[in-house]
């Protein structure tokens, strides 16, 4: 079974890699053809998908599609196009660093579902290609969402499994190298696509005579909307006291927004054809050939195989963790390789290693950075990948690759330099 898991896993991969179909239908197909085979069953599979991911997905989408028919992502755009004189280069570093900033503090997929309508307006507005903007995007909200407990779900599960990873530890930790591969890659992604970020004079000057406040549509519903948005923004804030999962969360801001906006069949029914069921599906396909590859041992062997090769030797293993996380979170979901190194990292703390905390560290960051590695390495990507395709904006697997690898390898490089400097010295 453990060759036919990975059989059928590469054939998917390779499927999706050449985009001969929509990666919905990849994914979808390859979890099937592993329950048809008695890979896993229908509740192994069922366990492996990842509801809390689903839910935060579907509840923001709710939450965005609603407030969007309030105009408020064109006030934002036209504010931030402003306040950045209108100009391409210094648009793109405000929505880079506020990207990373946002994804650190609520978490990167929320933060991409609410930055991309507001990049597709300013480009828009300004004749520029949204695709510098968003690729800047995808990698910013990985990175900013490394630097803290909240930012990216592998660092809650190492958060839960080691109570003594605090909140102010991460950022204490993780921030420092977090931001600073943050500033020289939205410098690089300056300095790439400089001849892109060119616009016309008289563009400029329409952009800034522009009164930001006529854009608001709806000023009732935005005020609800504004109000809904700050209940979810605060209990995504106060998880680690309230407990509750960020699905709910979600879940309970969208539709508390739907029934204080009037609930009415015309209104639900347009907020739900703003849910990316295609970006849903695939997830669910995702996470159940993932589930093959669990359930067969293949991630098990792997890690297990990997950590053998170091001998226990702290600075081995916190370096090999490291790469072999981002290598294998670029191309598979992060969170199950996560949830199978955490066990193996716990066992080498019951045998005798005393310092597991580089260990740890570096399993967040490559867990996390490992996500920009490839389009289907992290939840954002995709979704900024669906929201793009929905505006006739197609971002390629091999496209994505060719700029998202050699940034990945650069920042775990960075990585690799301060794990080793700050804590195996």
């Amino acid at each position: 079974m453990e060759v036919l898991a990975g059989i059928v896993f590469i054939l998917m991969y390779v499927v999706i890699v050449s985009e001969k179909i929509h990666r919905t239908v990849a994914a979808v197909l390859g979890a099937l053809v592993m329950l048809y085979a008695g890979v896993l069953s229908m509740d192994s599979a069922l366990h492996h998908v990842d509801f809390n991911t689903l839910g935060l997905l579907v509840g923001m989408m709710v939450l965005v599609g609603v407030t969007s028919q309030t105009g408020l992502f064109d006030y934002v755009a036209i504010w931030a196009a402003q306040k950045a004189k209108a100009e391409p280069r210094r648009i793109l570093i405000y929505l880079g660093l506020i990207t990373a900033v946002f994804s650190g503090f609520l978490d990167n997929v929320t933060t991409v579902l609410l930055m991309v309508p507001v990049t597709f307006s300013i480009t828009s507005k300004l004749r520029l290609s949204p695709m510098p903007f968003l690729l800047t995007q995808i990698i910013a909200s990985n990175i900013g969402g490394t630097a803290t407990l909240i930012g990216d779900p592998p660092n809650i599960m190492i958060g839960s499994a080691a109570p003594e990873l605090t909140f102010l530890a991460f950022i204490e930790n993780l921030a420092p190298i977090a931001f600073l591969n943050l500033f020289i890659v939205i410098f690089l992604m300056e300095v790439l696509y400089r001849k892109q970020l060119k616009t016309k004079p008289e563009l400029q000057q329409e952009v800034l005579a522009l009164d930001a406040k006529k854009s608001l549509k709806d000023r009732v519903l935005l005020g609800k909307s504004l109000f809904v948005l700050a209940l979810t923004i605060l209990g995504f804030f106060t998880h680690s006291i309230t407990h509750i999962e960020s699905s709910l969360i979600a879940l309970g801001g969208g539709f508390l927004l739907l029934l204080l906006a009037g609930g009415s069949h015309h209104l639900v029914e347009k907020t739900m054809k703003s849910v990316e069921w295609a970006t849903i599906f695939f997830f669910i396909g995702l996470f159940i050939a993932v589930g093959g590859l669990v359930e067969t041992g293949v991630i098990h062997d792997l890690a297990v195989k990997a950590i053998e090769l170091t001998g226990g030797d702290v600075t081995a293993t916190s370096l090999l963790v490291l790469w072999l996380s981002a290598l294998v979170s670029s191309v598979l979901d992060n969170i199950p390789f996560v949830a199978t190194m955490i066990p193996l990292i716990q066992s080498m703390g019951q045998m005798g290693v005393a310092n597991l905390d580089p260990i740890w560290w570096s399993l967040a960051l490559g867990a996390c950075l490992g996500g920009n590695g490839t389009l289907v390495g992290a939840s954002a990507n995709l979704i900024v990948a669906g929201l793009a395709a929905e505006r006739g904006v197609k971002i390629t697997f091999l496209r994505y690759l060719w700029i998202g690898f050699p940034i990945m390898l650069l920042t775990i490089v960075l990585s690799t330099v301060y794990v080793y400097l700050r804590y195996l010295m």
